[in-house]
């Protein structure tokens, strides 16, 4: 996987960001637009996401450049077509997109400044983990202009209480970073000019831990959230004892009988 810093790039693509070993950092490129989500930016984010999920990266940050993260759906390029199966293929592509977020074995943190908004807000809430500045604010606001944001109340809906997902889809008003931390939107807020180092802490935390067993524990989570509770509890069970016998699980158990640090492979 090579590294894209093309200044002009729809997306930049870095490695070991932070200093942080085998973290990457996927950054939406369009500035002046908000990084709205024009078609091209849409498949430039297909084909990085795909890119990175293939590669022996162990953490992904997911930002965007400006003075927003995302601003959702490029609305002038959305309404130059108005057809019915010209927005059921781009919706389509979107959440291709947004599931291969959830699919890939990387957990991805969203990396929120400014504004996440409609799509936008979807991203935040499709990433596994999600940072916000303290200056940073969400909202679906689709219903302001006739358009309930159905797709982004599919992750809305699994992230927050169902009353508090579906206020913000009915009156699109945006809630500040604290209020989405409180309501599960995201993980962590800090002060914007420490927003990296908020960013830096989560990444390294996860880099240090056995790239396999967070690849298995990320598909396992998602799979069981969608399952009746025994169904969810075997496969639980398949998983962990699958796990058990691979080498981190082994040396890890063995380094905590012995009373020393985890000798893990770097891969």
């Amino acid at each position: 996987m090579s590294e894209s810093r093309n200044p002009d790039a729809l997306v930049v693509l870095e490695q070991d960001v932070y200093g942080v070993p085998g973290a990457v950092r996927i950054t939406m490129n369009r500035p002046s637009a908000f990084n709205a989500l024009s078609e091209a930016l849409l498949e430039a984010l297909q084909r990085t996401l795909d890119e990175v999920a293939a590669s022996p990266a162990r953490v992904v940050i997911l930002a965007g450049a400006g003075r927003a993260f995302c601003a959702g759906h490029d609305l002038k390029e959305m309404r130059a077509e108005p057809s019915l199966a010209h927005y059921q293929a781009l919706f389509a592509r979107c959440s291709q997109m947004m599931l291969t977020i959830q699919r890939m074995p990387q957990p991805v943190i969203a990396r929120v400044h400014g504004i996440a908004t409609a799509a936008g807000c979807q991203l935040v809430a499709m990433c596994d983990l999600a940072v916000a500045a303290s200056d940073a604010r969400f909202a679906v606001s689709g219903v302001n202009l006739g358009l309930f944001c159905s797709t982004p109340s599919v992750p809305l809906s699994r992230n927050l209480s169902r009353k508090a997902a579906f206020e913000m889809l009915v009156t699109g008003d945006f809630i500040d970073a604290q209020t989405a931390r409180e309501r599960g939107l995201v993980n962590r807020v800090a002060a914007r000019e420490q927003l990296d180092d908020a960013v830096r802490s989560l990444a390294a935390s996860i880099s240090e831990k056995p790239r396999v067993a967070i690849a298995a524990g990320k598909g396992l989570f998602y799979q069981q959230l969608e399952m009746g509770i025994e169904a969810a509890y075997q496969l639980a069970g398949d998983t962990m004892a699958c796990n058990m016998l691979d080498d981190a699980a082994l040396e890890g158990t063995a380094a905590f009988i012995e009373k020393r640090a985890p000798r893990w492979r770097k891969t």
